[in-house]
Order: C-alpha cells, then sequence, then structure tokens
C-alpha cells in the first residue's frame, strides 16, 4: 500500500519563467567552468600557482562547487517567488 501525492498537483504557470531561468543559469555556469578547463588544457601552470595557501586548482574547484551552491539557492529563491505570483 502506498499513499498519493504529498501535495495536490496542477499546472503550474510559473514553469515556463522556471525552464528560463534555469538555462540562463546553466550557461553561465557551463561559461565559468568552461574557462576552467580551457586554462587547465591550454596553460596548466596556472593552476599550480599558490593562492590562499592552496594551489589555483583548488581554488577554483571549491570555487566552482560554491558557485552551484549559490545559484541553487538563488534559483529556488526566484522559482519560489514566481510561483506564488503567478500560480495564487
Amino acid at each position: 500500500m502506498g499513499h498519493g501525492p504529498a501535495v495536490k498537483l496542477g499546472k503550474d504557470n510559473a514553469s515556463g519563467f522556471k525552464t528560463k531561468l534555469g538555462i540562463k543559469m546553466f550557461i553561465a555556469y557551463t561559461i565559468v567552468y568552461a574557462i576552467f578547463v580551457i586554462i587547465n588544457t591550454t596553460n596548466p601552470k596556472v593552476m599550480e600557482a599558490t593562492v590562499m595557501g592552496q594551489t589555483a586548482a583548488v581554488i577554483w574547484g571549491f570555487g566552482l562547487i560554491g558557485l552551484a551552491l549559490i545559484m541553487a539557492v538563488i534559483y529556488n529563491h526566484l522559482c519560489t517567488k514566481a510561483e506564488e505570483k503567478m500560480n495564487s
């Protein structure tokens, strides 16, 4: 035995906004990640430089993870506001 959905499902009037926002954020993250990859492939010595006691590669790596987390929080916040506005 199971149970039904936890929330009532219906039409999401904010889906277009959420889709466009997600694509824009994906492209922005992809550009930052592509820069990281290009630097690593064309001039890997740059990533060996020491920054704040760590190599630039480690700083970039944690920066990419941090950027993804920040973007996720921003996406969630903006989508929640759009859902509240468009679905009420």
